[in-house]
């Protein structure tokens, strides 16, 4: 089964990095993030990659065109003209980097990868989140549950007090936080039939949108709950956490050796 991974967006939010580089090729370890993505899917045994590149997507595809450079260690013989590399560090995938668009919509980019997933259901996520789902677990509820599409649900918390507010205007209880005050959200992850591509109607389709929402509105998407570790990468604290479990040994995606 085939995995598409969305990397074409400007990562405005990160700016302070992604103004260098595409956001999935930002760092976590010395390692980009879309890298430790692909490392968690192929530990399922998940090793055909599409990846939808839009800006400066040219990035993406010299990291994979030297991709032994970047991983193994090599002697140039420049007298003649041979390079040859040691302890081979290289994966069992296959990688194709498509330029989906520079301006093109998340729900557009998807539009435009069908040749290469044809009528076959695939694996869809964003290029700057990390997480430990079961994908084989997520993989058997979606086909169980013969809907069109399958998002990942994951609790994000509140980050502020809560208030409680009358009709009025005014504020009728604050308190702080609490565990119970999150809300699910969409975290990726998702697993879509060919019927997906029903919705997905120009360049400008929002995925998140008007599809989603048409899906629910049928009884065709599906949510498969994770309570495990998820974390995307919005902003230079989100990168930093994920820098410090990484640096930790204790990385919760790092579920291989």
């Amino acid at each position: 089964m085939k995995v598409v991974i969305l990397a074409g967006g400007l990562g405005t939010r990160i700016s302070e990095e992604s103004h260098l580089r595409p956001k999935p090729m930002i760092e976590i370890g010395e390692k980009p993030i879309l890298w430790h993505i692909m490392k968690y899917y192929s530990t399922f045994g998940f090793n055909e990659f599409i990846i939808c590149a839009g800006y400066k997507q040219y990035m993406i595809k010299e990291y994979f065109a030297d991709y032994f450079l970047h991983n193994s260690d090599v002697t140039f013989d420049l007298a003649n003209n041979t390079m040859t590399i040691h302890n081979n560090n290289s994966e069992n995938w296959k990688v194709s980097v498509i330029d989906t668009g520079l301006n093109t919509m998340t729900g557009g980019r998807v539009r435009r990868i069908r040749p290469y997933v044809g009528d076959e259901t695939f694996m869809l996520t964003y290029g700057d989140g990390l997480c430990n789902v079961d994908l084989d677990a997520l993989l058997k509820f979606h086909r169980e549950g013969g809907r069109t599409a399958t998002l990942t649900m994951v609790n994000i918390a509140e980050l502020k007090g809560v208030l409680e507010v009358g009709g009025n205007g005014t504020i009728t209880s604050f308190r702080e936080k609490e565990d119970c005050d999150s809300s699910l959200i969409n975290g990726g992850f998702m697993v879509l039939n060919k019927e997906i591509f029903n919705y997905l109607e120009s360049d400008a389709t929002v995925l998140e949108k008007t599809p989603l929402s048409h899906l629910a509105e049928e009884g065709q998407l599906g949510g498969f709950y994770h309570d495990g570790f998820w974390q995307c990468m919005d902003t230079q604290r989100e990168k930093q956490k994920l820098e410090e479990l990484w640096a930790s040994g204790k990385a919760p995606w790092k579920i291989w050796e």
